[in-house]
């Protein structure tokens, strides 16, 4: 797994800025004298800091920039990064701004003068964040693991330590994500995934995996149709945190793990069907979340599920026109081979709330390229029967900035999945595809358990970055959901 690099708090000493090693980051604001740590800089400098408040550049510029003065004369280091930041800066602007300081400090001693700053904890987890590089795959200098250090100055590091294991433990999570998700697929096979959630049994997580013959006998020929002109056997695994209450009902996040979707006999078109090594974006996430909680140890009782499959060609793969039995009993109608994450997902859904009757659910899934469509890649596709879940999910969701935004659900957009043959088809046509896919969702929810649907296919991945991730996978999710377990079962 990328490694990540951990935030260590120490209190400010003026005499080491001079001669601390690699990058030293200050802050100024838009008002005000500069602070101890700024004006030690600032003399070091021979005023350098007082241009850049003073200058026409710094005027125009939006918290969280920053500016770079290379080899400053007075000091050691081989930069002074200036970052633009009120002391009193919000959660989501000190993340920010500890993006832009991870980006540029990534595998590189870091020195963080934030004696001033308010949320220093949250300028180190940006940091960290943004600090991620997935490089296991290239070779020479590209492919080098360089050893970077993260430290802030702060008022109080006591404070600031004591919070450390928790925002390692969520980065931890993050970057499980990000890895799983940005995996080519000739590595990350059904075994392999498997494999490597079953290790997370060493930091205290239950793991279960089952195998083709469990998941027949179980009666998942829905999630099995979807695999078999796959020469990876699809699986499932169950991954337990039994941190809360004993014997209390936990909440389960179900996650779709298509390690490769060619779109089987629906077969995609071509440009672009490299990018399918991400449609296993659910259930990395759901593996990361896991994992984060477990590092932490929440106070909570968390089941996540994820089916793992691989949708191939093959002679014996699914055909469009076959109907199967979920193991819920209902028949479906498989008018597109290609609409196959429901297929894993009704299956693994209706099996969290045999075995477990979880107090809620959440299900995750890079579903639909409808859901891009009506939400760009700003916001994740969200799709509730129970408006207190939801609002609890959208407000963790706002606090840890990772966009969302609820969609409807309709027996008027249910009537799109009658089939003449079956109980149902597994699509619905063009209009409202997202919709119709959460509708198709929402028949293997039980009576009474509140459930959420996420459609993520725009938020997994990025295509040139975010202020907290590189291009690739953002491990949009776990921020959130450790957030709405934390709220759910731990306030």
């Amino acid at each position: 797994m990328t490694t990540v690099t951990q935030a260590k708090f120490v209190e400010l000493d003026l005499e080491a800025l001079a001669t601390a090693p690699g990058r030293v980051v200050v802050f100024l604001s838009g008002d005000g004298p500069l602070d101890k740590g700024a004006r030690r800089v600032n003399r070091l400098t021979r005023g350098a800091l007082e241009r850049v408040r003073d200058s026409e550049g710094f005027a125009k510029m939006k918290p969280g920039d920053a500016v770079e003065l290379p080899w400053p004369s007075g000091m050691a280091a081989e930069a002074v990064q200036v970052v633009r930041l009120d002391r009193r800066a919000s959660v989501l602007d000190a993340r920010k701004a500890g993006g832009v300081i991870g980006k540029a400090g990534a595998g590189k001693p870091v020195l963080v003068v934030a004696n001033t700053i308010r949320h220093g904890e949250e300028l180190a987890l940006g940091a960290m964040l943004r600090a991620y590089r997935f490089n296991p795959h290239r070779t020479g200098e590209a492919g080098e693991v360089k050893e970077g250090s993260l430290t802030l100055a702060v008022n109080k590091p006591e404070e600031a330590s004591a919070k450390a294991d928790t925002l390692a433990a969520l980065a931890e999570g993050v970057f499980m994500t990000r890895d799983l998700v940005n995996e080519p697929s000739n590595v990350l096979t059904t075994t392999e995934f498997s494999r490597r959630l079953k290790e997370m049994e060493a930091i205290g997580l239950d793991v279960t995996v089952m195998d083709e013959p469990e998941l027949e006998a179980l009666g998942m020929r829905a999630l099995l149709g979807v695999g078999q002109g796959s020469e990876s056997p699809s699986k499932v695994v169950v991954m337990e945190w039994k941190g809360g209450e004993e014997g209390a009902r936990p909440f389960a996040l179900i996650g779709k793990g298509v390690v490769f979707d060619t779109g089987g006999i629906s077969l995609k078109p071509a440009g672009g069907m490299e990018d399918m090594t991400m449609d296993m974006g659910g259930a990395g996430t759901v593996s990361g979340a896991m994992k984060a909680l477990a590092l932490r140890k929440a106070k909570a009782n968390v089941v996540g599920i994820v089916g793992l499959v691989e949708n191939m060609p093959d002679g014996r793969a699914q055909r469009p026109g076959d109907i199967v039995a979920s193991m819920k009993g209902d028949t479906i109608e498989v008018i597109n081979t290609d609409a196959e994450g429901r297929l894993v997902l009704c299956d693994i859904m209706w099996y969290a709330q045999e075995k477990f009757d979880p107090t809620g659910m959440i299900d995750l899934a890079t579903l639909t390229g409808a859901i891009i469509i009506g939400l760009g890649n700003e916001n994740t596709g969200v799709f509730s029967n129970d408006d207190t879940l939801c609002k609890s999910f959208l407000k963790a969701a706002e606090v840890e900035g990772e966009g969302a935004w609820r969609m409807p659900l309709g027996a008027a957009y249910d009537k799109l999945l009658k089939s003449d043959k079956a109980d149902m088809k597994n699509v619905g046509g063009r209009t409202a595809g997202s919709i119709t896919a959460a509708q198709f969702l929402q028949r293997f929810v039980k009576e009474g358990t509140p459930w959420i649907h996420l459609d993520i296919a725009g938020t997994a991945t990025a295509a040139s970055g975010t202020p907290l991730a590189p291009k690739g996978a953002t491990g949009w999710g776990v921020l959130a959901l450790n957030r709405l377990i934390a709220d759910l079962q731990e306030g």
